[in-house]
């Protein structure tokens, strides 16, 4: 019943910022709760602190004790959603599928697929020596195992 109410609560607290989307919900036997939130333009403290409010401030402690905990997704967490993607166009990725793995720029995203590309030093087609070639690869939702930003330090 209790996930059933923080749902609902939930649901309208990200109604009101359509630039926040669910990533993950959880509420454990014990009551902890555990929202995990993903915005097109980042998130903020403040914004994880606005859908805590929308959830805390419509339970009753008194009915049912609660823990809460609203959280954004990690900058090294692995995506999860096509949206995750559209908001990271232009930063460096590593993505596995079920065959291989890629290290690039993700150039696109769209409902279906991304568009990976990077620059590799491959041997010449004629003579000795190597030359560097801007490669590219479409892969399709459905093909990643996993993905993720990488960082600079």
């Amino acid at each position: 019943m209790l996930k059933e109410k923080v749902k609902e609560l939930l649901e309208m607290g990200l109604e009101e910022d359509p630039s926040l989307f669910l990533i993950d919900f959880t509420v454990s036997p014990d009551n902890k709760i555990k929202v995990v939130i993903d915005g097109d333009a980042g998130v903020t403290v403040n914004d994880c602190i606005k859908i805590s409010r929308a959830i805390e401030h419509n339970l009753d402690r008194e009915e049912e004790d609660f823990s809460l905990e609203v959280a954004s997704a990690g900058a090294t967490a692995p995506m999860v959603m096509p949206r995750q993607y559209k908001k990271n166009i232009g930063r460096k990725l590593e993505v596995e599928t079920s065959g291989s793995s890629f290290e690039g720029k993700l150039t696109q995203a769209n409902d279906e697929y991304i568009v990976l590309e990077w620059k590799a030093r491959e041997p010449k087609p004629v003579g000795k020596g190597k030359v560097t070639v801007q490669k590219r690869e479409e892969i399709p939702f459905s093909d990643i195992k996993k993905a993720k930003v990488v960082l600079k330090f």
